[in-house]
C-alpha cells in the first residue's frame, strides 16, 4: 500500500494569511499541519508518500524533503490546470501509484486516533473502497453518505439536505479500482471530478465499500475557526509539560505547558496551559491564557492572549485589550495605539483581513 496527501488549492477560506503561507504549512500546536498526516501515515507502515502540491510550489518541497524525518520516501506530483477537483488528485497518480493499493489523506485534516485499525478493516474484508466517517453538526460541508441496512448505497457532495449527520472524512483506502473510478466520473457542475461521485461509481458497480466510524475527534480544518479548534484540540492532548527554556522565580505557570529552548518567561508572565511556546522567544508582564500557541521567536509584552495562534517572528507589545480567537500571521507587530504619534488606531490592512477594534 502507498499513500497520498492533497497538498494543493490555495486556502481561499483562510485569506490572507494564505497569501504567503501554504495552508498545509500552517502550524497547529507549533508544528505545520501536514506533518501529522505524515505521522499517522507512519503509523501504519507505508513507506511511500507522494504529495500532490499545486504546479511549481516549492514551499512544501523545501520544508519536507525527501522524508527521512519519517523514515519515507516522497514523490511530488504537481496538480497541473488549477483545482481540476480530489478525484483527478487520484488519477493523476495513475503511473506512480502502478497497481498498489491506497491510502489517500486530504492534507488539511486532523484527526486522533490512529489510521492502523482503518488499514486493518480494509484488509481484513477484503474491501475495494474504505469511507472514515464522523458525526458532525453540520453535514451539508461535506460528503455525506447515504445508509441502508448497514450500507452506504451512495455518497453526495455537499447536499443541501443531508440524508445523514455524518460525514465522510478526508481519509479514504482504495484498491486499485479507484483508478477505473476516477476515469469514468465526469466533472460536476462546479468543473471538477468529484470524490464523492468515484465512490458513487464504486458502488454502482458492485465493488465491496465498506466504512468505519472514527473514534476520538477528526477535525477538517478549512475555516479560521476550524484551525484554532484543531489547535486547541491537539493542545488539550499534552500529557505533560516540558519547559526547556529560563523562567523567572516570580513567573507562573499553571496545568500543561510545552516552552522550547532559548525562550525566556519574564517577570509578571502567568501561563495557564494547555499552551504551547516556542523556542527564543521573550515574554514579559503578560497572560498567556488556554489554547494558545505561540511559534519560535516571538516577542510578548504587556498583553492577555487567549485561544490563539501568533505564528514565528511576530511581536505583540502593551495591547490595552485582550486578543482572543485570532490567528496573526509571521513576523507581525502588534501594538498600543499609544505606542506612536499622533494616538489612534494606525492599520496597515492587507487584502481579506478581520479586524475587530
Amino acid at each position: 500500500m502507498k499513500a497520498i496527501i492533497a497538498a494543493g488549492g490555495h486556502g481561499t477560506r483562510l485569506r490572507p494569511i494564505t497569501y504567503t503561507l501554504n495552508k498545509h504549512l500552517f502550524p497547529i500546536a507549533n508544528k505545520p499541519m501536514i506533518f501529522y498526516a505524515l505521522e499517522k501515515i507512519k503509523e501504519t507502515g507505508i513507506k511511500e508518500v507522494a504529495i500532490n502540491i499545486n504546479e511549481g510550489d516549492k514551499e512544501i518541497r523545501k520544508v519536507l524533503g525527501e522524508g527521512k524525518k519519517w523514515g519515507l520516501k516522497i514523490t511530488y506530483l504537481e496538480q497541473k490546470g488549477g483545482a481540476l477537483g480530489v478525484a483527478h488528485v487520484v488519477k493523476n497518480a495513475e503511473t506512480w501509484l502502478s497497481g498498489s493499493d491506497l491510502l489517500f489523506y486530504l492534507g488539511d485534516n486532523i484527526v486522533l486516533g490512529s489510521l492502523e485499525e482503518l488499514v486493518e478493516k480494509f484488509k481484513r474484508e477484503k474491501l475495494d473502497c474504505l469511507l472514515a466517517l464522523s458525526k458532525v453538526l453540520d453535514p451539508e460541508r461535506f460528503g455525506v453518505p447515504v445508509i441502508k441496512n448497514g450500507k452506504i448505497i451512495k455518497v453526495e457532495e455537499k447536499p443541501k439536505k443531508p440524508k445523514s449527520n455524518y460525514a465522510v472524512t478526508g481519509i479514504y483506502i482504495y484498491s486499485n479500482k479507484v483508478i477505473e473510478a476516477v476515469k469514468n466520473i465526469k466533472k460536476s457542475d462546479r468543473g471538477e471530478l468529484e470524490i464523492s461521485d468515484a465512490h458513487t461509481y464504486l458502488i454502482e458497480q458492485g465493488a465491496k465499500v465498506g466504512y468505519k466510524k472514527i473514534t476520538g475527534w477528526w477535525k477538517d480544518t478549512g475555516k479560521p475557526e476550524d484551525l484554532l479548534e484543531g489547535n486547541g484540540l491537539v493542545l488539550s492532548g499534552i500529557l505533560q509539560s516540558k519547559i526547556e527554556g529560563i523562567l523567572d522565580k516570580e513567573a507562573r505557570i499553571e496545568g500543561k505547558v510545552i516552552i522550547g529552548k532559548g525562550t525566556k518567561i519574564g517577570k509578571g508572565v502567568l501561563i495557564r496551559g494547555p499552551v504551547a511556546i516556542g523556542k527564543n522567544c521573550e515574554i514579559e508582564n503578560s497572560s498567556i491564557e488556554p489554547y494558545t500557541a505561540i511559534a519560535d521567536n516571538c516577542k510578548i509584552k504587556g498583553t492577555e492572549i487567549h485561544h490563539s495562534i501568533v505564528c514565528e517572528g511576530s511581536c505583540i507589545v502593551d495591547c490595552s485589550k485582550r486578543i482572543t480567537d485570532s490567528l496573526i500571521g509571521r513576523n507581525c507587530l502588534i501594538s498600543s495605539e499609544n505606542s506612536s504619534k499622533p494616538s489612534g488606531h494606525r492599520l496597515i490592512i492587507g487584502d481579506n483581513a478581520q479586524v475587530e477594534l
